[in-house]
């Protein structure tokens, strides 16, 4: 069966994430004392013990997440005989979760991630001031219908698409105003349900230019190999191998749309079946459920997962 993994992005992140794995191998925790190298920041003591509000700032949110995905990862190699290049067709991440696939396939150092990623979510939170940008989940629409009523309500200011998750599922980003006015809009035009996201900025939009140069910057400063197995895009929801478009394609991320239905389409048209979210929380699984008819995805951040997997290979 042709398996990809997949990485969650911000949103799965849980105080006592990744506890079970430092508490039970020896791998994990060399991960997240290497992330806590990196950042110069004891992250792990946020990400096991709170408070809550700390771990969702973006600039925490983002390297914690990266940390427990490759945490998995390391288990399962070091565990269950994981050899991605072997095992896995593709890797794909949610948003920042592209930057935990390209940790886990070999482009980037866990210890190069984790300095991104906060670079990332700290040039994003600065990006647009706090008020005056706002995202909206439209659920019930498709993503021709949302990008209609994000024109509709633009009225000269940002609103775009920026999440595509698939299942009539689709987060709408932009200036304050103008997501209110969608909100209103996608009433109008018959959306099931429209509602604010409890986000600090407007992410995926051409509001977060700032951001995206920042990364520019930072990216040109990082060696890159070619990842083992081709990385599923965000923004193109096609494999990139080589070094050079990877690179762009996560400048050009900050600003457009997750493209996650069309990324998860390209997989299973490929020919992938199997399907493991390795990392916190079970949002992908969730939405891969949604995308491919009778996808049966499994949800690895946990000792006892790990367990459970190591059962079913055997």
């Amino acid at each position: 069966m042709t398996t990809a993994f997949i990485f969650p992005g911000q949103g799965s992140q849980a105080v006592g994430m990744g506890k079970s794995l430092t508490d039970n191998f020896a791998v994990a925790k060399a991960v997240f004392d290497e992330v806590d190298a990196a950042l110069s920041q004891k992250l792990s003591a946020v990400m096991w013990e709170g408070p809550s509000e700390e771990l969702t700032l973006t600039a925490n949110a983002q390297p914690a997440l990266m940390a427990v995905s490759l945490a998995v990862v390391r288990v399962l190699e070091g565990e269950a005989g994981l050899d991605l290049k072997r095992d896995a067709a593709f890797v794909a991440g949610h948003s920042l979760g592209e930057y935990s696939g390209l940790a886990a396939a070999g482009p980037f150092t866990i210890g190069d991630a984790a300095r991104l990623l906060r670079i990332r979510g700290d040039a994003m939170q600065k990006a647009v001031p706090a008020g005056q940008g706002a995202m909206a989940a439209l659920l019930g629409a498709e993503l021709d219908l949302a990008r209609e009523i994000a024109a509709a309500a633009a009225q000269g200011e940002v609103c775009e698409a920026a999440n595509d998750n698939g299942g009539g599922q689709v987060v709408l980003s932009g200036a304050k105003a103008a997501i209110d006015r969608a909100i209103a809009l996608a009433g109008e035009r018959g959306v099931k349900r429209a509602m604010l996201l409890p986000v600090s900025a407007p992410f995926h939009c051409a509001l977060m230019q700032p951001a995206a140069d920042a990364m520019r910057d930072a990216l040109a400063k990082v060696t890159m190999q070619a990842p083992v197995v081709p990385v599923v895009a965000n923004v193109g929801a096609a494999p990139l191998s080589d070094p050079d478009a990877i690179r762009a394609s996560l400048v050009a991320q900050v600003t457009g749309t997750v493209r996650w239905r069309e990324c998860v389409q390209a997989m299973a048209v490929a020919g992938v079946a199997d399907f493991v979210e390795a990392g916190s929380g079970k949002v992908l699984a969730g939405l891969v459920k949604r995308i491919v008819a009778g996808a049966a995805p499994v949800s690895i951040g946990t000792a006892e997962d790990i367990a459970a997997w190591k059962a079913r290979k055997a």
